[in-house]
């Protein structure tokens, strides 16, 4: 693998994020599996620290329903709050060792799983705390109008490599993002949504498969569902990387031409 010295084009990146992800399957599976087993394991754990309130009879009088509906809502609201906390803690991790073990393998010609994520929790502060402000301007631009959250999540699609290659902090990865992607705003948005695509249709074939298994017992489900989720998972911080390094090599001015004679 050669780090890219050109803009390569939505197909060029999609065969080199395929090829580097199937060279090296092992190494970027492993880690979506465990953070996979340890979302699905810390749902069941919330859930069942949480369980929601019985509801009430619909003769019920007045009184014991809108308790009942106060009790439900601040129970969805402490599970909907520690899952995030959790997906955004160990999503976040998971994300940037993959791109910094991708751009090991890439520079270096060599990489390893024990390095990246021993960087990437020096690096943890800044990560989280960029995610956090991108994620919280794209929810107001999506509240906003759809196209401005559109916009602004692929204006911040580039934090991750940001932080981790050129150790930028964590608000100047919001600039550095922004002016990387810059006039490449269709490409960037038809790359994400071919990207989508195939994580969604695995997501959902998944969502489906699992079904027979909620019976048996209800941490089955979400953990078959993460593991199967986690064969495209790495899909996504590849081609982010091999995203990152086109809009690089698109920053170097090209060569002088040859002198006239």
């Amino acid at each position: 693998m050669e780090k890219p010295t050109h803009e390569l084009s939505i197909g060029e990146i999609l065969s080199l994020t395929f090829n580097l992800y199937l060279s090296e399957f092992l190494q970027f599976f492993l880690p979506f599996l465990v953070a996979g087993i340890i979302m699905g394991l810390s749902t069941y754990a919330i859930i069942s620290s949480f369980p929601l309130p019985t509801e009430p009879s619909p003769t019920a009088p007045y009184e014991e329903i809108f308790a009942w509906l106060v009790d439900f809502f601040s129970t969805v609201i402490v599970i909907g709050v520690l899952s995030g906390l959790v997906s955004w803690i160990v999503g976040t991790t998971t994300t940037g060792v993959v791109i910094k073990y991708a751009s090991d393998k890439i520079e270096k010609g060599e990489a390893s799983l024990g390095v990246s994520f021993s960087f990437v929790i020096s690096l943890l502060p800044s990560l989280l705390i960029a995610q956090l402000v991108a994620g919280i301007l794209i929810f107001i631009g999506l509240l906003l109008f759809v196209i401005v959250g559109i916009i602004l999540a692929i204006m911040f699609l580039l934090i991750i490599p940001t932080i981790v290659i050129e150790r930028k902090g964590a608000f100047d990865s919001l600039g550095r993002s922004r002016r990387l992607v810059s006039h490449r705003w269709l490409k960037t948005f038809a790359l994400l949504l071919i990207v989508g695509i195939i994580v969604m249709i695995v997501s959902g074939v998944a969502s489906v498969l699992v079904v027979p298994f909620n019976s048996i017992h209800p941490i089955i489900g979400p953990l078959i569902t993460n593991i199967i989720s986690a064969f495209v998972g790495p899909i996504y911080p590849i081609t982010i990387i091999y995203l990152y390094y086109a809009m690089v090599a698109r920053e170097i001015p090209p060569p002088p031409p040859p002198p006239t004679l």
